[in-house]
């Protein structure tokens, strides 16, 4: 005769028997059952809000950017008269200091000067009329030009002078015949009068802008010295033809 089996104890074998139903167990759930389930959240779209609801919008995450520099604004913007004022000083001392240079050892502001021996011996040399050159006018006067050049109508020797006062004088000495020369060389100038000059019957002549001009005219050649110099001037480049 068998043990009896307790009153809770589910039957080993739930198979009915033959030509029966199966009857369902009423033993309640298992203790794993009983656990609370743990269920992973969806994965899908999110569920999209009725009409009428708000929408849950999440916040934009903030883009990091790099701050302006404020400090070095501020320093730019409180610069005082003084300092802008040091600044330019650092700029204009070195080139004060190469100006000194420029001209002090590189001779930047003294005319460039010429011989005018070829030019003369050129004129000597066509012999189209006699040609005179200054002596004695000391180291004040600088050569800046010397030409000589010939026309259908002469030959003219140019050589131009650069005063002890920074004036331009020019010596032209010609065989054009002077009605086509003076009116060339002076710029329509008229004559005012005699020159007390000595070597020869020497006019006075305006010129072109504020010029003036000595005019010596002889048989062969005509003379002129002229140029913004003054009246001393003129005179010592016309007395020191030889």
């Amino acid at each position: 005769m068998e043990a009896a089996q307790p009153a809770d104890r589910a039957p080993a074998d739930a198979t009915p028997p033959d030509g029966q139903p199966p009857v369902p167990s009423t033993a309640g759930p298992s203790p794993e059952a009983r656990e609370t389930a743990l269920v992973e959240p969806a994965t899908g779209p999110a569920p999209v809000p009725e009409a009428g609801e708000p929408a849950l919008v999440e916040p934009a995450a903030a883009v990091d950017q790099p701050a302006p520099p404020a400090r070095q604004e501020k320093a730019r913007s409180e610069r005082s008269p003084r300092d802008m004022a040091l600044s330019l000083l650092v700029l204009l001392v070195p080139i004060a200091l190469l100006l000194a240079f420029y001209r002090g050892f590189l001779g930047g502001d003294e005319p460039v000067t010429v011989d005018p021996a070829p030019a003369v011996e050129q004129a000597r040399a066509a012999n189209a009329f006699p040609v005179s050159t200054p002596a004695d006018l000391g180291s004040g006067w600088r050569t800046v030009s010397a030409r000589y050049q010939t026309e259908p109508a002469g030959a003219t020797l140019r050589i131009g002078y650069l005063t002890p006062e920074g004036r331009g004088t020019q010596l032209v000495q010609s065989s054009v015949p002077a009605e086509k020369l003076l009116p060339a060389e002076l710029s329509g100038g008229q004559p005012q009068g005699t020159a007390d000059l000595p070597g020869g019957s020497w006019q006075r002549y305006t010129a072109r802008g504020n010029q003036q001009a000595l005019v010596l005219l002889e048989p062969t050649r005509t003379v002129i010295v002229v140029g913004d110099a003054g009246d001393i001037e003129l005179r010592q480049l016309a007395n020191a033809l030889r």
